[in-house]
């Protein structure tokens, strides 16, 4: 885990660790490497790329492998996410994803896209959160 101080969201520097993780996935069966980095609360950033397995339901998309580095390491709360296919492509998580994106992430977290950054939450309209399970 790398150490980031300082108040600006280092996009670029997010950007290249994504793609780094991405050149690290394991996608022997689909070839679609994907690869994420996100910077914390902490000033920390976090990464993850996929790992697939012949049991396709059973794969880890990128997305979970940063959100266990984020949580095994103490980091914090996302503040702003990169996600990247093996060409460097922007992905957008599936929605699993974004459901662990989006409850491991501040309020205004962001999410980087091909037209500039959006918030999490507007990956998914009507979430489930833990307020939903006190109402009931």
């Amino acid at each position: 885990m790398t150490e980031l101080v300082g108040t600006e969201i280092p996009w670029d520097h997010l950007r290249s660790e994504a793609r780094r993780m991405a050149d690290r996935a394991y996608a022997p069966y689909s070839d679609f490497s994907v690869g994420a980095a996100a910077f914390t609360t902490s000033g920390r950033t976090v990464r993850g790329c996929n790992v697939e397995n012949a049991s396709y339901g059973v794969t880890l998309c990128a997305e979970c492998g940063l959100i266990s580095d984020l949580v095994a390491e103490g980091a914090g709360r996302l503040l702003a996410i990169v996600v990247v296919s093996g060409s460097g492509e922007h992905c957008t998580p599936c929605g699993r994803c974004r459901q662990l994106l989006l409850e491991h992430s501040t309020e205004s977290a962001l999410i980087d896209s091909p037209d500039g950054p959006h918030e999490v939450a507007d990956l998914l309209p009507g979430h489930f959160d833990a307020e939903r399970l006190e109402s009931g």
